[in-house]
């Protein structure tokens, strides 16, 4: 088989994997439709704060593995001697890159749910644990900074949007200091930042409630019937 076709199908299989909305599947097993609750978004946040914190948690951790497994199935397709070698390092990293960045855009616009999906914080997440070290490592410290930050501010949407915007940063610094050629820092830094403008241009509404000082901040409450609840407009997955 071609190689092209076999990049090919994992671009559409990322996509179609991407647009799997777990916050929507999970909401159902509990009986409720996720888009109703909250501020409507199909990612784990609303999810987390209409069915408690257990179940944002696991819907967080689908939508990284969203991301995370068709770059690594094509890692390991391309292993195999499958793979597109017949290009040059960067271009080969740019098609690399595009299957993460398939599945990120498969969660943020889901054809069936009108391409209305999350915000593509997770499932970017786990698409960027994929590149192994290039991206791995900065992936990895941006969850320390977006930590840092939630604890410091406890805005998760504020967090979301300064982990994103580090990571083009971190990615060339990574880049620098693996000695990529300049052709691959370029595609890596420049995919990195077009997804950390995507993640920030869909957080563009709490950005806009923090100018209005009426962003909400983390409060999880546990109530008596069980469930976690809690005070979170940042929906962030």
């Amino acid at each position: 088989m071609p190689t092209m076709l076999i990049w090919s199908l994992w671009l559409i299989f990322a996509y179609l994997l991407g647009s799997v909305s777990f916050a929507l599947i999970l909401g159902r097993i509990n009986g409720m439709d996720i888009r109703t609750y909250g501020s409507g978004n199909v990612g784990a946040t609303n999810l987390g704060r209409a069915l408690g914190k257990k179940w944002g948690i696991l819907c967080f951790v689908l939508d990284v593995a969203k991301g995370l497994v068709p770059v690594l199935g094509y890692y390991f397709t391309a292993l195999a001697g499958y793979g597109i070698d017949s290009v040059g390092p960067a271009t080969a990293a740019l098609l690399w890159l595009a299957i993460g960045v398939a599945a990120v855009l498969g969660h943020v616009f889901p054809f069936y749910l009108g391409f209305k999906g999350g915000k593509g914080v997770a499932t970017s997440l786990g698409a960027l644990l994929g590149f192994w070290p290039v991206l791995t490592v900065p992936a990895l410290l941006s969850v320390v900074i977006w930590y840092a930050v939630t604890k410091a501010t406890a805005y998760v949407g504020l967090a979301s949007v300064v982990a994103a915007a580090s990571m083009p940063l971190l990615t060339l610094v990574g880049c620098l200091v693996l000695r990529y050629s300049s052709g691959e820092t370029t595609v890596y830094t420049t995919v990195c930042a077009a997804l950390a403008a995507l993640i920030i241009f869909r957080h563009r509404s709490n950005l806009a409630k923090l100018r209005a000082g009426t962003e909400a901040k983390v409060q999880w409450v546990r109530k008596k019937n069980g469930r976690g609840s809690g005070s979170m407009s940042n929906d962030q997955a």
